[in-house]
C-alpha cells in the first residue's frame, strides 16, 4: 500500500491487487491492520490505534481505499457511501470493445453467497438489486481496450459482473468469463479516482491513484 492522502480524520491508500481490505478466512494480514501499524509507528502511539473501514475493494482489484481515523469520520463516511455521496471512478482493461464507446448500464444483480459471485439480469427478479454504472472507452492497445467506469451504485462485484454481461469481461477475471488469469493473480480493475466532501472539514477531497507499475497497464493510446 501507498498513502496518497492523510489528515486528522481520514487516510486514503492505494492498495495493491494482493491485499485484502478486511480480515477473512484466509487469515492473511488485512490492509486495515497494515494501516494501523503505519499510524502506530508514524505517530509513536502506545496502545491500540483506531481505524474504521468505510468500504471495500475485492482482493484482486487495486486502487484507492478510504479509512476513517476517528469515529466521527467513520459514521459520516459510512452514511456518505450508503447514499452514494462518494464519487468513485475505476479503470478497467477488457478484451472486447463495447458496442457503443460510451453508455450507461442498468442491470439487476443477484448475489450468490456460496459462489461469491453476482449474476446480472435485464429485468428485476427476486432478491435482485438495481445496479447502475456509466462507462466510457478512453484507450486501446494492440490487444485490449481501456474503459473508464463511474459507479452510480455499489453492489457486490458490480463492475466485474456488469461488464461481463455486456460482453466485456475484465482481463484476468476468470470468475466472470475471461479466458485466462493474470500472472500476478490480479484482475485489471483499478479504483482510479475518488472524490467527496470531507466528513468533518467539509472541504472537497479529490484523489487519484497511479495505475499499477506492471506491463499489464502499459501500451495504451488515448482515444
Amino acid at each position: 500500500m501507498t498513502v496518497v492522502y492523510e489528515d486528522n480524520h481520514i487516510i486514503i491508500v492505494n492498495k495493491t491487487a494482493s491485499e485484502i481490505v478486511q480480515g477473512d478466512k484466509t487469515g492473511d494480514t488485512p490492509l486495515s491492520e497494515t494501516v494501523k501499524q503505519y499510524l502506530k509507528e508514524k505517530y509513536q502511539k502506545p496502545g491500540n490505534v483506531f481505524i474504521g473501514v468505510t468500504h471495500r475493494l475485492d482482493r484482486p482489484v487495486s486502487g484507492l481505499v478510504v479509512f476513517a481515523k476517528t469515529s466521527k469520520a467513520l459514521s459520516r463516511l459510512n452514511e456518505m457511501f450508503k447514499t452514494s455521496e462518494v464519487k468513485k471512478t475505476y479503470w478497467a482493461i477488457v478484451k472486447n470493445a463495447p458496442k457503443e464507446p460510451e453508455g450507461e448500464l442498468v442491470n439487476y444483480l443477484v448475489r450468490n453467497e456460496k459462489q461469491n459471485k453476482s449474476y446480472a439480469y435485464d429485468k428485476e427478479v427476486p432478491k435482485s438489486k438495481k445496479a447502475i454504472l456509466h462507462y466510457r472507452l478512453i484507450g486501446k492497445s494492440d490487444n485490449y481496450f481501456l474503459l473508464e467506469v463511474d459507479l452510480k451504485t455499489g453492489r457486490h462485484h458490480q463492475i466485474r459482473c456488469q461488464l461481463a454481461k455486456m460482453g466485456c469481461p475484465i482481463k484476468g477475471d476468470l470468475k466472470y468469463g475471461f479466458a485466462r488469469s493474470n500472472p500476478d493473480g490480479s484482475i485489471c480493475l483499478h479504483a482510479r479516482r475518488i472524490s467527496f466532501v470531507h466528513p468533518v472539514s467539509k472541504e472537497m477531497i479529490e484523489v487519484e491513484a497511479p495505475v499499477p507499475p506492471t506491463n499489464l497497464w502499459q501500451g495504451f493510446q488515448v482515444i
